[in-house]
């Protein structure tokens, strides 16, 4: 970290023919270029390029751009993402709450945006970073352009800045407290205070702020090209799913599988829980620290003394982990994309998985009760566990994909046999 009053690094999002950095003003006057040569465009996808944005980092880097979106300021844990493509259900995933997300793959905001593809009810993200917003977006389902949509859910992003350095500073000292602001009154000095000020996400209990406050039923299945979200079948088992930040891809493929799905409050007790007669319950993915979610963690050993079939994605699955006597500890930059290799050490066999975490169960330590079934082949860390004594499983990457690879879909089903197994049929 750099201590205050260190010299500042200013990067700024373009270079002029002669090499030298372009001021605010240059890279505006450099993109509206662009604009002008854009020919046939919608007049609802016309980008405003006249409002100045700048990133700032804990350890004094600034990086100088444009603004996607609202105007305003937003501070929070800076991380890189390496999908291609998703943008839309990225923002919306409540595991993304309290973090600034940068996308390393540089066209952003090709395909708009639509409703459908929402994992959640708004963006989630605290704010986004591109390198540039295309003058155009094409597709047959979209109805906004990002721009627009990061302005009506008043998310603040920033486009114009080389995603690339940004990345290695990243990786390098990994994630940073960061602040976006964007507006006609740029404080730069503030804006680095603001970095330096976030607390961080370690001890952070983040669930039960993205939680539902009410329960509810979720009767959605998958998309369907041509014809929208299936409606849900006949209801073979009952599930209740603890949401503590739940995408809606994961509630609908439950619904596939033909769960009739309750999704209840992150600090349900247990009791709660019990009156609802479930077959199985899920604990959801969800942004923050596990250790904080006691709630959830007694839930979990309460459910699993029952013999009561529980399945845990992301945040759920460092739950049953705590839950069962291990511990969890923050990574260096996270796991974020859509390309990551898990092996499965019960055939070997290898899966490209979309990934979306900051914590990870340690595997030093390990209670006996708990046995290892996937690892990741990037680090190492793992990814899968079950339970050697109860019906209990979980995963740290998304299986529901959303966006990503449905590689990992296939890991539902030993939840789904657990609760045929339970009922007798």
């Amino acid at each position: 970290m750099q201590k205050p009053g260190a010299m500042l690094l200013i990067i700024y999002p373009e270079s002029s023919a002669n090499g030298r950095p372009l001021n605010g003003r240059g890279a505006e006057e450099a993109l509206g270029q662009r604009l002008a040569l854009s020919r046939n465009r919608r007049p609802d996808w016309e980008v405003l390029v006249s409002t100045p944005a700048i990133l700032a980092l804990e350890d004094g880097t600034v990086f100088c751009g444009l603004s996607i979106g609202a105007t305003g300021v937003s501070v929070g844990e800076v991380v890189f993402n390496t999908a291609m493509t998703g943008y839309q259900e990225i923002l919306t995933d409540p595991s993304y709450a309290r973090q600034l997300v940068t996308l390393t793959y540089p066209h952003i905001g090709n395909t708009g945006t639509n409703p459908e593809d929402d994992e959640s009810g708004q963006i989630q993200a605290a704010g986004l970073i591109i390198r540039d917003l295309p003058l155009m977006a094409s597709n047959y389902r979209s109805e906004a352009s990002l721009s627009h949509y990061l302005t009506a859910e008043k998310t603040v992003g920033i486009a114009e800045i080389d995603t690339r350095q940004l990345t290695r500073i990243l990786r390098d000292k990994g994630a940073q407290g960061g602040c976006l602001m964007a507006g006609d009154d740029i404080d730069q000095q503030l804006a680095i205070e603001k970095a330096r000020g976030f607390a961080g996400l370690k001890g952070m209990d983040l669930a039960k702020e993205v939680s539902t406050r009410a329960a509810y039923d979720w009767n959605e299945g998958s998309w369907v090209q041509g014809s929208g979200h299936a409606a849900a079948g006949e209801a073979k088992y009952n599930v209740v799913a603890l949401d503590f930040g739940v995408k809606r891809n994961i509630l609908r493929m439950l619904t596939d599988r033909g769960c009739a799905v309750r999704v209840v409050p992150a600090q349900s007790d247990l009791e709660s829980v019990l009156a609802t007669d479930p077959d199985g319950v899920f604990f959801s993915n969800g942004p923050g620290d596990p250790e904080p979610c006691d709630y959830a963690i007694e839930l979990a050993k309460g459910l699993m003394q029952r013999q009561i079939p529980l399945f845990g994605i992301c945040l759920g699955h460092q739950l049953m982990a705590l839950a069962s006597g291990a511990r969890t500890e923050k990574m260096k930059f996270g796991h974020h994309g859509a390309n990551h290799p898990v092996q499965s050490l019960a055939d070997r066999s290898v899966m490209v998985t979309s990934q979306n975490h900051g914590f990870v169960v340690a595997e030093e330590g390990l209670p006996d009760n708990l046995e290892v079934t996937h690892r990741s082949l990037f680090d190492g860390t793992l990814q899968g566990i079950s339970r050697t004594d109860v019906p209990a499983y979980s995963f740290q990457g998304h299986p529901e994909a959303s966006p990503g690879p449905h590689d990992a879909s296939p890991l539902f089903d030993p939840f789904i046999a657990a609760m045929r197994s339970r009922r007798g049929h």
